[in-house]
């Protein structure tokens, strides 16, 4: 197991859709650790397999040391239209947190490491990591979903950062608005 460094907005890697996973093989099982480790390392809520430069459908996720695990091949469904708004980061976004408006609730149907079939369901905190972590699976960031006003402030503060890999990072709007 390693922590692993975490790609920041403008890596190309992040714009791309992940490639969904055929083989679990002690190759995923070390990709699920390194994961985990590196989310520990970070105190993130959550973290996907493209953000660690690996364009693979995984992710992991540690809520408030109640809930954790992960999820390879994640469907997300919606049992309600309830909404929640609140601050979201990003791993791949260090420091920066804008009111970003996501699904309350959510049904997450995947696999685990080994290729058995689970279901995560998720309310406020926990739904909102696996919309954010799917997200990155399908190459959009959490800015991509911010209102226009509040997307042109989060873009300036990205340019702004001492970390910023681009100038201009690009905006992509999400299929699963």
């Amino acid at each position: 197991m390693t922590v692993l460094d975490i790609r920041k907005v403008g890596d190309p890697v992040l714009r791309k859709p992940a490639a969904e996973v055929t083989d679990f093989d002690a190759e995923l099982r070390t990709l699920v650790k390194d994961l985990n480790e590196t989310l520990a390392a970070s105190r993130g809520a959550g973290l996907a397999a493209p953000q660690i430069g690996v364009g693979l459908r995984v992710f992991t996720y540690h809520i408030d040391d109640e809930q954790s695990g992960h999820l390879v091949n994640p469907v997300l469904h919606f049992p309600d239209e309830e909404m929640q708004d609140g601050d979201e980061g990003c791993l791949s976004i260090p420091g920066l947190a804008f009111d970003c408006r996501r699904r309350a609730n959510v049904v997450a149907h995947g696999q685990n490491m080994y290729g058995d079939p689970i279901t995560v369901e998720g309310t406020q905190k926990l739904a909102r990591c696996i919309q954010h972590e799917t997200d990155h699976l399908d190459g959009v960031l959490f800015v991509d979903r911010l209102d226009a006003e509040t997307r042109k402030e989060a873009m300036r503060a990205i340019r702004d950062a001492p970390w910023s890999a681009q100038a201009n990072p690009a905006i992509k709007l999400s299929a699963h608005r």
